[in-house]
């Protein structure tokens, strides 16, 4: 295929939308400062507080109100530094991609791809729009942002119509091209891409952590306890025949003492911390109270490696048929990773790094590639 003429690209340009993900939908910074006060028991201090400013103990308030505002800054400004820094893992896909128009190739923006559009794509280039392989030529790319597989898979032209990520001539937006060369149909774009779908669920409201519940059960309670003690207060003072703003003042004085004012600064302050060292890790925590959660865990069980670890494979052991180690295992592995032509995988370069052979002494006189019945690359050497 040559691809769509200018117009036919203007004219589906206007009606599907440019090729960008969809961006979160993100209320005003100080909406954002604010939500953060709709924890039960920061409302319960900001409450002490007022009531402290308006019975005359001024010192009192501004010492609360000070350690409620620097608690909720700290989770604010965590959060909003995480958020920013995610948004800009977003603009780690194609800037700009070789595309065909009119029959000519020519670099355009991937703004402005459509469905339609036939890409040419080759090693070190990275796929701007979910797409069905027309020509290929060793093609290898690595999808492991949707599969969490950190192997490259090979895609070629089929005649399959699903969008699976298992599918040989279906490639994927933010896929890189590890090696070889392909023209690819452009089928969607956007957010109707598989990685725009996954944006558009990562843009919803995650539900409140169990930290979060922990916290906000306590507030409610702390509140319930401090509301029926100063009423139990006044009602024994005023049983009693005391003077009604004595008593009042009192009831105010036992809630204020009863609540934990520095428990929302040690939280933020402990959360906080948990934080910065996992960004020292290269971890973005969006939520902070997402680190007691992670800390407390006892098992994690996953099914992928890939997304998780640093996708690299150690080699430990060489051993034969018998279980024993035989250094002319490794011997043997050493010269077919080293003499073998076509992609190297994981596998090979941990052989390869694992230790020095001499080679010189070798000839390689034919080789079989790899094949997806055999399931292995077979090197004859002399």
């Amino acid at each position: 295929m040559n691809g769509l003429t200018r117009d036919e690209a203007l004219s589906r340009l206007k009606e599907v939308g440019p090729n960008r993900l969809q961006p979160a939908t993100q209320r005003a910074v100080v909406l954002q400062f604010l939500a953060h006060f709709k924890n039960p028991l920061v409302l319960v201090l900001l409450a002490a507080a007022g009531i402290s400013a308006l019975t005359g103990d001024l010192t009192g308030a501004l010492i609360i109100g000070l350690i409620v505002v620097m608690s909720v800054t700290l989770d604010f400004v965590q959060a909003y530094r995480a958020g920013r820094a995610a948004e800009q893992l977003a603009l780690q896909v194609a800037v700009t991609a070789t595309v065909l128009r009119d029959g000519l190739p020519c670099e355009l923006p991937v703004t402005e791809l459509v469905p339609g559009d036939v890409v040419l794509l080759s090693a070190g280039n990275l796929v701007p729009a979910d797409g069905r392989v027309l020509e290929a030529n060793d093609f290898f790319v690595n999808q492991a942002q949707l599969t969490g597989e950190p192997y490259p898979v090979e895609k070629k032209f089929t005649v399959a119509e699903t969008w699976e990520l298992d599918e040989d001539n279906a490639v994927f937006m933010g896929s890189s091209v590890v090696s070889g060369s392909a023209r690819v149909l452009l089928g969607r774009t956007g957010s109707a891409t598989a990685l725009g779908l996954i944006a558009v669920s990562l843009a919803q409201s995650a539900p409140p952590t169990a930290f979060e519940i922990g916290t906000r059960r306590f507030g409610m309670l702390i509140m319930r306890l401090t509301v029926l003690l100063v009423l139990f207060t006044l009602l024994v003072n005023v049983a009693l025949q005391r003077a009604l703003l004595e008593s009042f003042l009192f009831a105010v004085a036992l809630a204020v003492g009863l609540t934990p004012e520095l428990l929302p600064m040690v939280v933020s302050v402990t959360l906080t911390r948990g934080a910065l060292r996992m960004a020292d890790l290269k971890v973005i925590v969006k939520r902070p109270s997402a680190i007691q959660d992670m800390g407390a865990m006892d098992v994690l069980c996953t099914d992928k490696t890939g997304t998780l670890t640093e996708a690299k494979i150690r080699l430990e052991r060489h051993v034969d048929v018998s279980g024993q180690d035989n250094p002319q295992v490794l011997a043997l592995a050493y010269l077919n990773s080293y003499f073998e032509s076509g992609l190297k995988s994981p596998l090979d370069d941990a052989i390869l790094v694992h230790e020095d052979i001499d080679v010189s002494e070798w000839r390689k006189i034919d080789e079989v590639p790899f094949d997806f019945e055999r399931r292995r690359v077979s090197v004859l050497v002399e």
